[in-house]
């Protein structure tokens, strides 16, 4: 708040007090140039006429800096300004005018809304540094992943293959005879080993059972494995039993988020149990992982921007873009990871060639 009486200024800050906001005074354009230089500030409210540096001249010296080119100005007039002296003000940098005698609701509406605005601006600034950020990890995610199954094909598959074909090329020799029948038997071992190498590889890249059974059989078929890979006791619970099929992207998007959680339980939980549920209830799927671990950081948990890693921001990410939400709560021993997607919008459970996907938050907090 920029004016070079002190009553005025008292006076705005008796108006605005009740918003809640930090009022910065300052008596001249210099010292308002001090503070912002020292403070990120939403608003200018200031005084077109003063001595030394009037409202203008201000304005254009706040313009002219990076930092503060889009700061929002709003002038404050006592005088009746002509059309031509509100061209000036707007081609400075100016967003609106307000008259005096001043309209307190006015002038706190208005004041509202910029300090929002540049909340907004702030919040959508640190989303996108986040999105790059995870754009960058999943760009070398896809570079160490490629390079692994590039290293399970040429030392599993590759070497494997080159054991069968010295095989094959040795039973066509016909001074060894009497080996064939052996050979034959190492060939067919080699290449069942082979397949299975394929059926693995095949399965992270895109699980079959997902296209021919549908999400209910995809995720019993990984639970199970996994369950008999690791130490940890997993379990799947399905409400209802005979879940039905949904849109493939969504069982696709479903699937992923489950296999990340359960991975990130078995990387980082050190937890001897977990629990996977999907259940429809009313106009959503609600997904919850659940582990008795160590837990996480409270930064993880109120998903603050900086503390997320490539897993947990995919599942952030996969959830967003059909409209749903993640959320994390640390239990005490363990963690829950819960997603809410929204799933159609004629308010009634239909059938399952009826399912369409309504991407909208609106939804989904009407009946979170």
């Amino acid at each position: 708040m920029v004016d070079d009486q002190p009553a005025k200024l008292l006076s705005y800050e008796a108006i605005l007090s009740d918003l809640g906001e930090n009022l910065i005074q300052a008596t001249s354009g210099r010292e308002a140039l001090e503070h912002l230089l020292k403070t990120d500030v939403a608003l200018v409210l200031m005084d077109v006429s003063m001595p030394e540096l009037d409202g203008f001249e201000l304005a254009d010296i706040i313009r002219q800096h990076p930092r503060f080119q889009h700061t929002a100005i709003l002038f404050i007039s006592a005088v009746h300004l002509t059309d031509l002296d509100r061209l000036k003000g707007y081609q400075l940098g100016a967003v609106d005018y307000i008259s005096v005698p001043v309209v307190p609701e006015l002038l706190k509406a208005k004041v509202s809304v910029f300090a929002e605005l540049h909340r907004k601006r702030q919040q959508l600034e640190a989303l996108n540094q986040e999105l790059r950020v995870l754009s960058g990890r999943l760009l070398t995610l896809q570079d160490d992943e490629r390079r692994r199954f590039a290293r399970e094909l040429h030392d599993g598959l590759g070497q494997d293959l080159v054991a069968v074909k010295m095989i094959v090329d040795a039973m066509g020799d016909p001074h060894l005879f009497e080996t064939r029948e052996q050979s034959a038997v190492q060939a067919s071992q080699l290449i069942d080993r082979t397949l299975k190498q394929v059926r693995s590889i095949s399965h992270l890249l895109h699980p079959p059972l997902l296209d021919e059974g549908g999400l209910h059989s995809a995720l019993r078929c990984y639970v199970d494995g996994l369950a008999q890979r690791s130490e940890i006791r997993t379990s799947l619970q399905l409400h209802p039993p005979d879940f039905p099929r949904l849109p493939a992207e969504l069982e696709t998007t479903i699937f992923r988020i489950i296999q990340e959680a359960l991975t990130n339980i078995f990387r980082h939980s050190e937890a001897r149990n977990a629990l996977v549920s999907v259940s429809m209830e009313r106009n959503q799927v609600v997904i919850s992982v659940r582990d008795d671990g160590k837990g996480v950081s409270d930064e993880i948990v109120g998903l603050r921007p900086g503390s997320l890693g490539v897993g947990i921001g995919g599942m952030r990410q996969r959830a967003k873009e059909f409209g749903g939400e993640l959320r994390m709560q640390n239990l005490r021993p363990g963690t829950l990871v819960e997603v809410l997607v929204p799933l159609w919008s004629d308010g009634a459970p239909p059938n399952a060639s009826q399912y369409s996907v309504v991407g909208t938050v609106s939804l989904l907090k009407k009946h979170a």
